[in-house]
């Protein structure tokens, strides 16, 4: 009996070590030495690639704020706006407007997909409002992506087609030309992943720091 439990002991101490320690450490040599950024969480000196930000209060003097940078879903703009500010900035409220995808039962921080019907009133009120946002910025046709939420809430990305619309809008802000944005989204476009799962993709925030050197 005596055995049996010693050898059980030495047992979990081995597993222990094994898969509580060696493992985890190879494991985090591994994707420091080979994926450095992903396993960082692919963080820039402005945020994560992997979380979508809200652009539409990047300040951008002269004009509408956020007409100086491309925007990704809105997931957190309009009536999706998880934080409402009054026109002087100083007082900001939390809103639940709609139906935020940010928003899980009132608690924020969460995210998941909005759960508004084609048939909802609501829906068809939140997406006329974002369609004449996109008006004011100078967006007249915009996207069904740009007046739609993300399934996680969260998407970090657009289509190449969701940052070619938005050209005159950064074009009169920035007095970049069209055809040089036009390049740069080119340039910042990645195919779909292993060539064929969804389709090509452009990360705003990598395309707006890469578009912040231009202006430099």
């Amino acid at each position: 009996m005596v055995t049996h439990i010693r050898r059980s002991i030495i047992s979990i101490l081995v597993m222990t070590v094994v898969f509580g320690f060696v493992y985890m450490f190879a494991g985090l040599g591994i994707s420091q030495l080979f994926f450095k950024s992903q396993a960082m969480g692919s963080i820039t000196s402005n945020g994560s690639t992997l979380i979508g930000q809200n652009w539409a209060a990047t300040k951008c003097p002269g004009h509408l704020d956020g007409s100086c940078v491309f925007h990704g879903r809105p997931d957190d703009t309009g009536p999706y706006a998880a934080v409402v500010c009054t026109s002087d900035t100083k007082s900001c409220t939390p809103f639940s407007g709609g139906d935020n995808p940010l928003v899980a039962n009132g608690v924020s921080g969460e995210s998941g997909a909005t759960n508004l019907g084609p048939r909802s009133k609501v829906l068809v009120a939140n997406t006329k409002e974002l369609v004449a946002y996109w008006r004011r910025l100078g967006v007249n046709n915009p996207t069904a992506d740009l007046v739609t939420t993300s399934g996680s809430g969260l998407d970090p990305d657009i289509s190449p087609q969701d940052a070619i619309v938005q050209i005159p809008m950064v074009t009169k802000a920035t007095g970049i030309p069209s055809s040089q944005l036009s390049a740069l989204i080119a340039q910042q476009t990645h195919g779909a992943p292993l060539g064929f799962l969804g389709s090509d993709y452009v990360n705003v925030l990598q395309l707006n720091e890469a578009l912040a050197r231009l202006t430099k």
